[in-house]
């Protein structure tokens, strides 16, 4: 299984399915371009630039076909993942991100959740997240209180590094400056065929649960599953997630 993280965490996201993975999975966490202990992305981070660095890693590691799970933008990426490469995708747990076929129309209502935080990331991200406590007080803090500190300053101590956190920066710049007007523009019509089962805490500041909505998703076996709590899903419901990745495991053919 390959599971994807997303902003701003790293691979430590996944530390209780790595420490104790469901039977028979091999859990394949890795740092994104960039992010973590990762090297510098070789890009500005456009979401089909990290596809391709996935699908790469796959063929490096001699990964024919996986499962798959990801959280936030390591979410959003696993949707653009499986749309690349269906044939080597079993199935896909996708936790609290939008689906990538969000009309802009169901996006206008919701724009004022992206307008509190991207902005600031895409311009200041760097000094923000490297000499502020943005991220322990704001992010982790005032909108995921649930998170402990100590798992907060884990998280945001990655992002000192000048690396980092402009990875961080260019994730965010890439999205408003270039992919929100692409997307605008020419929508994903691409059809999902992986089965995709989407976990969705509903109580996110950051995403609205209807931006993952099954009515709009273009996909032939596509189920969103709504359950109380924050963004940070992994952290807060480490067992509901693993349940869910079991069903998971249990319902797509074995091959």
């Amino acid at each position: 299984m390959l599971a994807l993280h997303g902003w701003p965490q790293h691979h430590w996201a996944y530390r209780d399915l790595l420490a104790d993975p469901p039977p028979g999975l091999r859990i394949i966490a890795p740092d994104l371009p960039g992010y973590g202990w990762s090297g510098p992305a070789p890009h500005k981070w456009a979401k089909e630039d990290v596809v391709s660095d996935l699908v790469a890693l796959m063929d490096a590691l001699g990964l024919e076909h996986v499962l798959l799970v990801g959280h936030d933008w390591g979410g959003y990426i696993g949707h653009l993942l499986a749309l690349r490469v269906p044939e080597r995708i079993d199935g896909y747990l996708a936790l609290n991100i939008a689906h990538p076929w969000v009309s802009t129309k169901t996006l206008a209502p919701h724009l004022w959740r992206f307008l509190l935080y991207q902005p600031f990331v895409a311009s200041i991200g760097v000094p923000l997240q490297r000499r502020t406590r943005y991220l322990e007080r704001v992010v982790f803090g005032a909108a995921a209180p649930e998170i402990d500190r100590e798992t907060a300053r884990v998280y945001a101590d990655a992002f000192r590094d000048p690396m980092v956190a402009r990875t961080a920066r260019d994730t965010y710049r890439t999205f408003l400056l270039r992919e929100v007007r692409e997307g605008a523009r020419t929508p994903e019509r691409r059809r999902s065929t992986v089965p995709t089962r989407v976990l969705f805490a509903q109580k996110d500041l950051a995403i609205h649960p209807s931006l993952a909505a099954a009515e709009t998703a273009r996909a032939d076996d596509y189920t969103l599953e709504l359950v109380d709590g924050g963004h940070f899903i992994l952290d807060e419901q480490p067992e509901l997630v693993r349940a869910k990745l079991i069903e998971l495991v249990n319902e797509v053919p074995a091959r």
